[in-house]
This record gives structure tokens, C-alpha cells and sequence, in this order.
């Protein structure tokens, strides 16, 4: 990796978390669960999401170290890192979630318990890894994204967690949303 990779990823997870956490404290419950037309997700909703693509994508993470360096590396993920940071934050086009990371009832605490540890342990993997990330790839499920190398796998984490921390924002600024 670059020198400045790690810095950017781990700024961008550090970010996120923080936007994300400030965004779900104090709200009421009506606030929790309020939905801005039946067809769309509601605040705990979109944190259950956050929290279960985590572990979805960190997945991703997984299976890039598991993988052999790949010798093709450059020309299969160029311009993949800027790709993702254009599309995954713009929020004018929508993505049907895989139904493994669809809301599914967890409560707010756990929520809440699921995400820091997930993150923590994210926040850490950053923090401490000198694997070789960018040789290492492997395959995304969403035909658009193709080959990943683990940086990229990782960078996603927080572009996801922003990508729907604006959702969440987008849900507090709806008619009706409880004050």
C-alpha cells in the first residue's frame, strides 16, 4: 500500500463511526422506527444495514487475504478505489441490498453492541496490518465492482457506513419524521 492509504482508510473509519453514532443517539423510538413511505427503511433499519454489511464486506476483506497475491492485480482493480469513493457516496442512485444484509429486527442496544465491536475490530485490522493489501483480491458479488483488492474491500467499510449515514440524515429531513 501507499503510505497514505492507511491514513485515509482509517480517517474514513473513524469518520464514519463517529457521524454514524451522533446520528442515532437520543432519538425516540418513534424517531427509530419512523419510515418516510412504507417501501423505505427507517433509521433502525438503515443501522441494522450498517451493521450487517460490515461484517459482509470485512467478509471481503477475508477472502482477498485468503487469496494468493494476484500478479494481475493493477490491471484488474485500477481506478476500482476512486470508483467506490464516487459511487458509494452518491446517493442519487439506489442499490437493492443482498438479502443477507436486510434488516432483520435487531434492537437498537443491539444495534448499537453489534457495530462498535465490529468496528473496533475493523478499526484495528487498519491499524495494525503490513499485509501487501492491493496484490491480494478477490471477487464482488455486484458485477459493476468485479475484482476488489483487499484496500479496496476495506475502504468500502466506511464509504458504505457514509453512503447510509446520509440515508439516515435524508429520513430526519422527510415530512412527518417525529420531533
Amino acid at each position: 500500500m501507499t503510505a497514505e492509504e492507511p491514513a485515509k482508510v482509517i480517517q474514513l473509519l473513524k469518520q464514519s463511526q463517529d457521524e454514524f453514532l451522533a446520528s442515532i443517539s437520543g432519538l425516540t423510538e418513534q424517531q427509530w422506527t419512523f419510515k418516510a413511505a412504507p417501501d423505505r427503511w427507517s433509521i433502525g433499519e438503515t443501522a441494522e444495514h450498517i451493521v450487517l454489511a460490515e461484517g459482509a464486506l470485512f467478509g471481503g476483506v477475508k477472502k482477498a487475504l485468503a487469496s494468493p497475491p494476484n500478479p494481475d492485480w493493477e490491471a484488474q482493480t485500477a481506478g476500482k478505489t476512486a470508483f467506490l469513493e464516487r459511487v458509494m457516496l452518491d446517493r442519487s442512485h439506489k442499490a437493492q441490498a443482498p438479502e443477507a444484509i436486510k434488516p432483520q429486527g435487531m434492537t437498537r442496544d443491539q444495534v448499537i453492541e453489534r457495530y462498535k465491536a465490529a468496528r473496533t475490530k475493523t478499526l484495528q485490522f487498519a491499524e495494525t496490518t503490513d499485509l501487501p493489501l492491493n496484490e491480494l483480491t478477490a471477487q464482488h458479488p455486484f458485477p459493476v465492482f468485479n475484482t476488489l483488492n483487499a484496500y479496496q474491500w476495506l475502504i468500502y467499510i466506511p464509504l458504505h457506513n457514509l453512503r447510509h449515514n446520509m440515508q439516515i440524515a435524508e429520513v430526519k429531513t422527510s415530512p412527518g419524521y417525529p420531533k
